[in-house]
């Protein structure tokens, strides 16, 4: 199987490096066609454009301007270990042993609106742009228009690789969008992680993000065969839920007392 994430806006470019292993993104000529086009922007321009403050707004136009090819362990990191957020946590990448490492070279990918498809070891330079972004290319007004079929062939030569026609979705509804469904050659599974409050089950976002961390992590580690032992997953007090579940999403309930 393979399983696709979402990357993380905070970055970590500081903390010591696990392995001195790395790989080169393999659509750099479509991210050196973004930042060209980001550096015709101001950084008000950036900064309405991903909405966000001034001074990250400065810090990203910085980041444009310096962004350079070709990558290296001095000037890059492998994307794995870039990204810093709750999925990230729960995935805690830094605690991956080698054999599970190599495996998520394989079978693990992160979708990216500025590199499009990372794999875990793939160098990456510091960048913020969203996929939901709606930056306007000679390709369209979107980053979905920009990408195009790029990621789904990608992922359709990445499943074809490991023999594999089975995808697991671990990514937020704003990066997967940019897959094209109907053109990929694979089943897509969706575990869905809703946690008790109030008395009702519900999917709150913090918690969802992490346990998605959390299932690439057991299946990196795990390796499983099948989908079916996916629903053996229950780090963090989460369980397969069959009633709530169906062929195309695994839920999984926790209940407060496990929170």
């Amino acid at each position: 199987m393979l399983v696709v994430l979402s990357p993380a806006k905070n970055l970590d470019f500081e903390s010591d490096l696990r392995t001195k292993e790395y790989s080169q993104p393999r659509l750099l000529d479509h991210a050196e066609q973004l930042v060209e086009r980001c550096r015709d922007l101001s950084p008000q321009q950036l900064g309405s454009l991903m909405k966000i403050s001034d001074k990250l707004a400065g810090l990203n136009a910085a980041r444009f301007a310096e962004w350079q090819r070709p990558f290296t362990p001095d000037n890059a990191r492998p994307a794995i270990y870039a990204f810093d957020g709750d999925v990230y946590a729960g995935l805690a990448a830094e605690k991956l042993s080698d054999e599970a490492i190599a495996y998520a070279q394989e079978h693990l990918r992160i979708l990216s609106g500025l590199y499009g498809v990372l794999r875990p070891l793939d160098l990456m330079q510091a960048y913020r742009l969203e996929m939901g972004s709606k930056l306007d290319t000679d390709r369209g007004t979107t980053l979905y228009a920009f990408w195009g079929k790029v990621i789904t062939d990608m992922l359709n030569e990445d499943l074809d690789a490991i023999d594999s026609d089975v995808l697991i979705n671990l990514a937020s509804n704003e990066y997967f969008s940019s897959v094209k469904v109907g053109d990929l050659n694979a089943r897509v599974i969706t575990p869905v992680f809703k946690d008790e409050k109030n008395g009702e089950f519900k999917v709150i976002s913090f918690w969802a993000k992490k346990a998605r961390g959390m299932m690439a992590r057991y299946i990196m580690t795990e390796q499983p065969q099948s989908v079916a032992e996916l629903k053996n997953f229950k780090a963090a007090g989460y369980r397969y839920n069959a009633e709530q579940s169906s062929e195309t999403e695994l839920v999984f309930y926790r209940a407060e007392r496990d929170q």
